[in-house]
This record gives C-alpha cells, structure tokens and sequence, in this order.
C-alpha cells in the first residue's frame, strides 16, 4: 500500500517563506507525476504545481512566479518551495502520487498565512 506523507506547513506572516516535503513510500511501481494541489475552506481542490521524474513542471499560472516544484527521485519526495506568501494561499495542501499502481493522495498539511 503506498502511503504519502507532507510535511511543511505551518503558520506564516505574509511575505514569508515555506517549503512543503512529501514523501511516497511502499510503491511496487516507480512513483511518476508528482504533483501538490491546494484546497481553501469553501473552494475546489486546485492544482498549484506538478512534475514528472524527468523533472518537467508544471503551474498554475498564477503562482509560478513564487513557487517553485522540486522532486527527489531516489527518495521519492517531492518539495514546493513557497516564497512571498499571501494571506490567500491559506489553504491545506496535498500531495499527489502517481504510478502503474494508481493515484494516490496524502492526507494534507496546513498552510495558514496572516496578514
């Protein structure tokens, strides 16, 4: 069963900085597309960043200017480096893994940035 785990967030001051992790483990398959998504109280869930093993990314576009995806493929981790946080990135964020074996999601972590 492959268990996905972030780690990383916290409560901010706006203008700051956080760099989320996640980590996919007990894989059969290589873990492929990686990607982090956001979720706001009231709001659908969004993609914020995505990559591929060979590292091409993908963003939303209005956050590619602050974000930046980042991966480890030897240790299956994924990282979303967060700088010149706003109070609207509020959100909890998952991380998504993907293989032959299917999709599969963390249970999220907290980024919470005040004003």
């Amino acid at each position: 069963q492959v268990q996905v785990v972030e780690s990383g967030g916290g409560l901010v001051q706006a203008g700051g900085s956080l760099r989320l992790s996640c980590v996919a483990s007990g894989s059969s398959y290589e873990i492929g597309y990686m990607a982090w998504y956001r979720q706001a109280p009231g709001k659908q869930r969004e993609l914020v960043a995505g990559i591929t093993r060979s590292g091409r990314t993908n963003y939303a576009t209005s956050l590619k200017d602050r974000f930046t995806i980042s991966r480890d493929n030897a240790r299956s981790t994924v990282y979303l480096q967060m700088n010149s946080l706003k109070p609207e990135d509020t959100a909890v964020y998952y991380c998504n893994a993907n293989s032959l074996g299917g999709q599969f999601w963390g249970q999220g972590t907290q980024v919470t940035v005040s004003s």
